[in-house]
């Protein structure tokens, strides 16, 4: 049953996301609820970060912080979660200290057979599913609400090595080693992905993320082989099952780190995000048409470590990035959604994100740029 919620007074994400021109480009920013809000730190002091993400009264609250604090700046919430609730969900436990350390990760595909068959994600991941609902009657309208969830590679990655790696020796080495068996693992991540991705919409989600952020470890057969059959398999069954469900087919960006923009655009999801490596007058040349004819949005994509340069290097370099975007669509601000080319880091001053967003707004206007 579709649940009822506050009329949405800003959709310009959601016209971006659907390849329209806008006045000016939305924009809102990943980890943007997160450790570099004072007010954040100060809830982390007494809550563990997987208290935070069980609670949905916490969650709530995280992922308004920014909201209140950056009002009529932010043009999206994004439910604040992480992307390893998937594998907890399978079994596996997660612990973040500070960064996420598996206490049992997967040595070989025997190991695989001590995660159950199968999954109630309603009943492993419905604190999620109740955040959502949370958040967006409390956000009454202002913006939208994203969900995401992590991609299935970048999930197995986790799962075998452990936690976070530089090589990525111990997953990549399966790929090799036991491709069958790693497919096998891809298709059950897949599986709760699909339904996770499918509740989160149930739930109040109004726009659907997918993080691939190890994407670029592979090289693009690799990629071809063991990331974007599951990637399109995520687009088509969620957009299948929403319109089984008869729920809002809501808009799907696809976050694949270092991989090749063409590659990712042929995943199928309405808007690919950009890292700062990327020049997106040279992507959308690979990416527009690639599917069905039509202009696929680009999301970002200023790096993320801009925001330590002071305000005349923000100015400066957010100017030039929406003078790239304005240049890929002919001029016109159509089909983008700005952002960092990665996660907001933790030393930002608060300030400085602030005037990155007022920067945004006055120069991605085509009038002003």
């Amino acid at each position: 049953m579709t649940q009822e919620f506050p009329t949405l007074t800003n959709d310009l994400l959601l016209r971006a996301a659907r390849g329209e021109q806008t006045e000016r480009a939305p924009v809102w920013v990943m980890r943007q609820a997160g450790r570099y809000l004072p007010e954040f730190r100060k809830t982390r002091e007494t809550h563990e970060f997987f208290e935070i993400c069980r609670s949905p009264t916490l969650a709530t609250e995280i992922t308004m912080q920014p909201i209140r604090r950056y009002a009529g700046l932010l043009d999206a919430a994004i439910i604040f979660s992480d992307i390893l609730v998937v594998p907890q969900a399978m079994g596996m436990e997660v612990i973040m200290n500070p960064g996420p350390h598996f206490t049992d990760p997967l040595n070989t595909p025997a190991d695989v057979e001590k995660l159950p068959r199968e999954v109630d994600v309603e009943k492993e991941l419905g604190y999620v599913f109740e955040a959502l609902t949370l958040t967006r009657k409390t956000l009454a309208g202002q913006v939208p609400l994203i969900g995401f969830s992590g991609a299935p590679w970048t999930l197995m990655m986790y799962m075998i090595e452990g936690g976070g790696s530089q090589t990525r020796q111990k997953s990549k080495t399966w790929l090799f080693k036991y491709p069958e068996a790693s497919k096998q693992l891809l298709e059950r991540i897949t599986d709760i992905c699909v339904q996770y991705l499918i509740g989160q919409v149930n739930a109040g989600a109004q726009l659907l993320q997918v993080f691939d952020s190890n994407a670029g470890d592979l090289s693009p057969y690799d990629f071809s082989t063991f990331s974007l059959p599951y990637l399109k398999r995520i687009a088509d069954e969620v957009r299948e099952g929403l319109k089984v469900r008869q729920l809002p087919v809501v808009p799907l960006t696809l976050f694949a780190k270092g991989a090749s923009p063409s590659l990712a655009a042929s995943a199928g999801y309405d808007t690919i995000g950009l890292d700062w490596t990327l020049d997106p007058r040279d992507v959308a040349k690979v990416t527009d048409g690639i599917i069905d004819g039509r202009t696929i949005t680009l999301q970002g994509n200023l790096d993320p470590v801009v925001l330590y340069g002071g305000r005349e290097a923000i100015e400066r370099e957010v100017k030039r990035m929406c003078s790239a975007f304005h240049d890929a669509r002919g001029g016109a601000c159509k089909a983008w959604i700005a952002n960092l080319g990665h996660g907001i880091t933790p030393g930002v001053d608060p300030e400085d994100m602030k005037f990155f967003l007022e920067c945004v707004h006055k120069y991605s206007a085509v009038s002003s740029s």
